[in-house]
């Protein structure tokens, strides 16, 4: 009995010994917690200045948008650019609604490198007391603001289309156009260049991002998602609509240059939205997107008045405009990753590319892209979403890139050669993807419904044909 005794108390004594280290190795194989977040992880000030923002770039297209492009259209259509914009912001708010934000920014399973689930249609699950990550660890924005904040760029992209095919188009079928182009070409796009499972959850899953996030490409406010995007469709919609009825046999000057410089105007102040809202947070790096937007902006109207004074002796107004909008495009995609000193060369060398483009090019090639949309967006967001790889250099001044696979985020080792070859597959990839799409509907509409209206009404003008009214009743 007293063997057996002290051979249970020695066991018993081993046992507690080893208790400690049981219990690590049971903590070790437990599974971490899931994070949520709380309502304590928002920011006042953050919503704050992402509500300032969605309102900045919803101006952007109405009214500023529809004033650029309604004054460097003829008198008689004048009209039907204002209304063209106008309802395609309407409609693709609805349309972002239903299901644009679930295709964007949900996971989409097998598919999720292309595009999003369903999920939240309508919105569904999304409330007050929902949260949307930031880039962050731990700070989060109200799931709404979010969805509000990218709506509004849901909305200008397919109205920055139709300045490429202005004068000449048919209202419902460009409607219908807007609708199945968003749906097949803008919510891919935006979910394999945006969506990610944030900072907070990549750790933990790091495949839950779209196909050029996961890439590593760099696009901080929609140089491909936007620019690109639609510059691209508006050129192989002015191709397959066709010239307009006089193109290059008689004059098809601007009709109000004051209007144009108001509209230009009222772009640049939404750009400061668009750029430095897309940081999410009211931070440093919102702060750098805010300077980098205003000067690289200056510079392109700069370097555009320059050149014209260069070259034709006299520097316009809507030239300077042109340059203008430019720079604002090319910084789009590196306005929270470079230094004020590159974003100034960025923008100059995108003022230089894309006169290039709208005058020799277009030229060359005869294409009637009428408010340059290929020129200066698609162009412009080229060489902005290259040019991204070299300026976000931090040799250069520049943020570099952030792993957020690890716990919490840090500095990733950066490789300025290799970043831009990713810069130039995601740039391949958003041309074609939408260039497909958009061919493949334009054709579509053209040979069922109809693109263009008859030749008398073109002559006539599409402010009384297609809406009854005119613009100036004098």
């Amino acid at each position: 009995m007293k063997t057996a005794l002290k051979m249970a108390a020695g066991a018993g004594a081993a046992l507690f010994a080893a208790l400690p280290a049981w219990a690590q190795d049971a903590a070790a194989a437990a599974p971490a917690a899931p994070f949520t977040p709380t309502a304590e992880m928002v920011n006042k000030g953050d919503v704050a200045w992402m509500i300032v923002a969605t309102a900045l770039v919803l101006m952007m297209s109405v009214p500023a948008l529809a004033l650029f492009y309604g004054g460097l259209v003829r008198t008689k259509n004048m009209l039907s650019v204002l209304m063209q914009v106008l309802t395609i912001v309407c409609v693709a708010a609805l349309v972002w609604f239903s299901w644009g934000y679930s295709m964007a920014f949900t996971n989409g399973g097998d598919l999720n490198k292309y595009v999003g689930g369903f999920s939240k249609v309508f919105l569904a699950g999304v409330d007050p007391t929902t949260f949307a990550a930031t880039f962050s660890n731990g700070v989060y924005l109200p799931e709404l603001v979010f969805v509000m904040f990218q709506m509004t760029f849901a909305c200008i992209t397919p109205a920055l289309i139709v300045g490429a095919f202005a004068e000449r188009v048919k209202f419902t079928p460009l409607i219908i156009f807007t609708v199945l182009w968003l749906t097949l070409a803008y919510f891919p796009i935006a979910h394999m260049v945006w969506y990610w499972a944030g900072p907070d959850f990549l750790h933990a899953a790091p495949d839950d991002t779209g196909l050029l996030w996961s890439w590593g490409a760099l696009d901080f406010a929609g140089g491909t998602v936007v620019h690109i995007n639609a510059g691209i469709a508006g050129l192989i919609g002015c191709i397959v609509i066709g010239p307009r009825i006089g193109y290059k046999s008689e004059p098809m000057p601007p009709h109000n240059l004051v209007m144009t410089m108001i509209g230009a105007s009222l772009l640049w102040i939404g750009w400061f939205g668009f750029n430095a809202g897309s940081g999410l947070e009211a931070n440093a790096f919102g702060a750098l997107a805010f300077v980098n937007t205003f000067v690289a902006t200056a510079a392109a109207g700069v370097a555009w008045a320059v050149i014209e004074q260069v070259v034709h002796k006299k520097p316009s107004l809507l030239g300077a405009a042109s340059g203008v909008v430019a720079g604002l495009v090319a910084i789009t995609p590196a306005a929270g990753f470079a230094h004020p000193g590159t974003a100034i060369i960025l923008g100059a060398v995108a003022s230089l590319v894309c006169f290039f483009f709208v005058t020799t090019v277009k030229n060359a090639l005869k294409y009637d892209d009428t408010l340059d949309v290929f020129g200066i967006h698609a162009v412009g967001g080229i060489v902005g979403a290259i040019g991204t790889g070299i300026v976000a250099d931090p040799a250069l001044g520049g943020q570099g890139w952030i792993d957020y696979t690890a716990p919490v985020a840090k500095a990733g080792v950066y490789d300025m050669a290799g970043q831009v070859v990713t810069q130039l597959w995601a740039v391949g990839t958003t041309i074609a993807w939408t260039g497909v799409v958009s061919l493949v509907l334009f054709l579509a509409l053209k040979y069922t419904i109809g693109l263009r209206p008859k030749a008398e009404v073109e002559v006539e003008g599409l402010d009384l044909n297609e809406h009854g009214e005119r613009a100036y009743n004098y």
